[in-house]
């Protein structure tokens, strides 16, 4: 899974990552009982701190959604959108149900010795599987690349049923703390690698950005256009219906659901 920064951190040992604020991060590995999870940044692996960064949700995992209802989600949309779920005949699992326009085919994704694969192409992380299956044919008999489901407020609040999934673990409503409801953390320290979770005293505040779940690129002028993967400085988010903020020099209002808060 990706994760964002929000917190500098300068690593004291030679197998920790040192990262800054607002980098993203992928996460390969989280552990229940450890306040550190392994990373990989620019190419290198090591641990972080995991109440440093916040993982960021993806529209196309639904957590626990039956093989009919993803059907209902995904026929008649465009060939290639996706949606991945924790499998019903397996559970600890996941299935991958993808439209074909006409129809939705469905594909389990084995897994064994922490790597995930549909056909011969294996990986260490969903995350993996899904981009390559982006830019290759997931179908035998005709080409079907995964793309993601139109930029639709209404869509993306249909689709984004389970915003904070781990396909870590057996269970996609267990997560990492994270440091989004707390305030900047000390140095976690890892004695004998055992490195049991304190959590540091909430504080409430407003979030001040805000990452773009998708393209929104609206006809109208007093709408922010932005791209996905956009961190979009928050202006005003008191409402539940549009908030306000600036992305790429602009500003202008946009559907909450199109975004994920990040809390400093």
């Amino acid at each position: 899974m990706e994760a964002v920064a929000l917190f500098s951190f300068a690593a004291s040992e030679a197998d920790e990552l040192s990262f800054q604020k607002g980098d993203i991060i992928k996460v390969t590995e989280m552990e229940d009982d450890s306040c550190w999870v392994t990373a990989e940044i620019q190419g290198k692996r090591g641990y972080v701190p995991g109440n440093y960064i916040s993982l960021l949700p993806h529209l196309w995992f639904a957590g626990p959604v039956s093989r009919l209802e993803a059907e209902q989600r995904l026929r008649w949309q465009d060939t290639g959108v996706f949606l991945v779920r924790e499998s019903e005949s397996a559970p600890g699992e996941f299935s991958l149900s993808v439209s074909y326009g006409d129809r939705v085919e469905h594909f389990r994704v084995l897994e064994g010795n922490g790597q995930y694969c549909i056909w011969e192409e294996s990986f260490c992380s969903l995350n993996q599987l899904v981009d390559f299956y982006r830019t290759h044919s997931i179908a035998v008999e005709k080409v079907v690349c995964l793309k993601d489901p139109p930029s639709s407020p209404q869509l993306l609040s249909h689709f984004a049923h389970n915003p904070y999934p781990n396909p870590y673990k057996s269970s996609s409503q267990e997560s990492i703390p994270s440091a989004r409801l707390y305030s900047h953390p000390s140095h976690p320290s890892r004695p004998e690698g055992k490195t049991p979770s304190r959590l540091l005293k909430p504080v409430v505040e407003k979030p001040r950005l805000a990452h773009a779940l998708c393209d929104y690129t609206p006809p109208h002028t007093a709408h922010l256009h932005f791209l996905r993967g956009d961190i979009i400085d928050l202006l005003d988010c008191s409402s539940s219906f549009s908030w306000r903020g600036r992305c790429r020099g602009r500003v202008g209002v946009f559907p909450p659901e199109c975004v994920q808060p990040l809390y400093h």
